[in-house]
């Protein structure tokens, strides 16, 4: 990965870390002032849907930080190690954790009719998304398995190759 590639990307998890603090910082409590303005029951809507909010942030800040330790390992060239496994485990939970997130909120959403049941089957469908990327990232996770297998069985045959030779 050239170094342009790895600053560029870089630049944009720092943009994505800073505009998701900004969101927990800033947007959530104003959000949680418009469903109190709103008339949101506190118990069943309000509390539900800022948890939900904020936990969901969270879920993404974990993700594009395990994308910055991978993205340094690969620029170090120590990706293809055991090591890696737990940051990608790390992101397959919390894509895992925002799908379900995602579900919870639809279930919140569901009830009463201040929420059209297109909306609420939108969400579900995001939900479902998001557990699309987490199969994939798993699929992605195995074939970084199998470089490793195949680096180390290269590693391998070279040194009986050094011994024949």
């Amino acid at each position: 990965m050239g170094k342009l590639t790895v600053l560029a990307l870089r630049v944009v998890l720092v943009m994505l870390l800073g505009g998701s603090v900004f969101v927990q910082a800033v947007m959530v409590p104003l959000l949680a002032v418009d469903l109190r303005e709103a008339g949101a029951d506190p118990v069943l809507v309000r509390a539900p849907v800022i948890a939900i909010v904020f936990l969901g942030i969270v879920a993404v800040q974990a993700v594009l930080v395990c994308v910055w330790l991978l993205v340094t390992k690969v620029r170090r060239g120590t990706v293809f190690s055991s090591t890696a496994f737990r940051y990608v485990d790390v992101m397959i939970g919390a894509i895992v954790a925002a799908a379900l997130l995602v579900f919870g909120l639809g279930f919140v959403m569901a009830p009463g009719e201040a929420v059209p049941p297109g909306v609420v089957l939108l969400v579900g469908g995001a939900g479902m998304a998001l557990l699309g990327v987490a199969l994939i990232v798993v699929v992605l996770r195995t074939l970084l398995a199998q470089a490793i297998e195949s680096r180390a069985e290269a590693s391998r045959l070279r040194g009986e190759l050094d011994e024949v030779i």
